[in-house]
């Protein structure tokens, strides 16, 4: 999947991975998606609330070799 930017949040522990996503958010415009790298395993359901809360769409997720990867669409 074609991300217009990349961020690497490995090794932050929560809430850094969300901060970090919302000032990467701030960045794009409507419609670009941010991928999200993560370890920290409360990620999967913080990004997931936080992307629905503000408008956002988490179009896809995977786990390889225990990173999180995280597709966001901004609202």
């Amino acid at each position: 999947m074609n991300a217009n930017k990349v961020l690497d949040a490995k090794g932050l522990a929560c809430p850094m991975p969300i901060v970090k996503t919302k000032k990467a958010m701030e960045e794009l415009a409507s419609g670009e998606i941010l991928e999200i790298h993560a370890t920290d395993k409360g990620a999967k359901n913080d990004l997931s609330a936080w992307a629905t809360s503000g408008g956002h769409e988490l179009v896809n997720n995977t786990e390889e070799d225990g990173v999180l990867k995280f597709w966001i669409k901004k609202g």
